[in-house]
C-alpha cells in the first residue's frame, strides 16, 4: 500500500524552487505572499525567515537583499495589505456615474471583498493587532488609511442625509458606527467559519444602512 503520509511529508520538506532570476518587484511580491501564509499557519510569534522563505520556495540571502530584516519584511507585509484593501474602494470613489450612495456603497463592498475579506489575510491583521510589540505597527500603518475612510465615508452620509432631506441622524456617528461593524463581523467570520459568512455580513451592514437611509439602500 502506498504511504501518503510519506509524500505529504517529503514535499513539505522540499518546496518547489521559484525560478533562480526574477524582477525584484516579483520577488518582493512573493515574499510578502509567503510572510501572509506564514503568519496565517504559525502566527506572528511563531514566523521565522526560514518559515517564510519556505512558503516562498526561496533563500534566505533573497530576503535579506530585499528586506533588511524580519521587522522590515512584517512591515511592508502589513503595508501591503492596508494598500491593497485602500485600492479596492478608493478607485470606486472617481467614478462620475456613482452618486453619494453608489460611493457608500462601493466602500461597504470593498470590506468584503473576498481578496481582502479572507481567513488567511484577516488572521494577519488580528496577529499584528493581538500581539503587543506589532500592535504599534499595526497602528502606524492602518490608522491613516482607516481615518481616511472613516471620513470619506462622513462626508458621503452628509450628502445622503441633504439628497434625502433625512432629519435626526448624525454622519459622524453613522460613519464610526460602520467601523466598528466592520471590524466586529470581519472578527466574527475569522473566529466563527461555520456561522459567519462573508455574504451575511455583507448584507448585514447593508440592513443597516437600509434602516438609516432607507430612501437610499432600502
Amino acid at each position: 500500500m502506498k504511504d501518503h503520509s510519506m509524500e505529504i511529508s517529503m514535499s513539505e520538506a522540499a518546496p518547489t524552487q521559484k525560478p533562480r532570476t526574477a524582477p525584484p518587484e516579483t520577488r518582493r511580491r512573493q515574499l510578502i505572499d509567503a510572510t501572509i501564509t506564514a503568519i496565517s499557519k504559525h502566527g506572528i510569534s511563531g514566523t521565522t525567515l526560514t518559515a517564510v522563505t519556505r512558503e516562498a520556495g526561496l533563500s534566505l540571502g533573497l530576503v535579506s537583499f530585499h528586506f533588511k530584516n524580519k521587522e522590515t519584511l512584517f512591515a511592508e507585509t502589513l503595508k501591503f495589505l492596508a494598500q491593497e484593501h485602500r485600492e479596492l474602494w478608493v478607485r470606486e470613489l472617481t467614478r462620475s456615474d456613482l452618486a453619494p450612495a453608489g460611493k457608500l456603497g462601493a466602500i461597504v463592498d470593498a470590506q468584503f471583498h473576498p481578496r481582502i475579506c479572507n481567513r488567511k489575510k484577516l488572521s494577519v491583521w488580528f496577529a499584528f493587532f493581538g500581539e503587543a510589540t506589532h500592535r504599534k505597527a499595526y497602528r502606524s500603518t492602518s490608522s491613516e488609511i482607516d481615518m481616511e475612510r472613516q471620513t470619506v465615508c462622513t462626508e458621503l452620509c452628509r450628502d445622503i442625509i441633504r439628497d434625502g432631506a433625512y432629519t435626526g441622524v448624525a454622519p459622524e456617528g453613522i460613519a464610526a458606527t460602520l467601523e466598528g461593524l466592520f471590524d466586529g463581523l470581519w472578527l466574527n467570520f475569522l473566529m466563527y467559519p461555520n456561522r459567519f459568512t462573508r455574504e451575511e455580513a455583507h448584507r448585514q451592514v447593508l440592513s443597516y444602512l437600509a434602516l438609516v437611509f432607507p430612501r437610499h439602500f432600502g
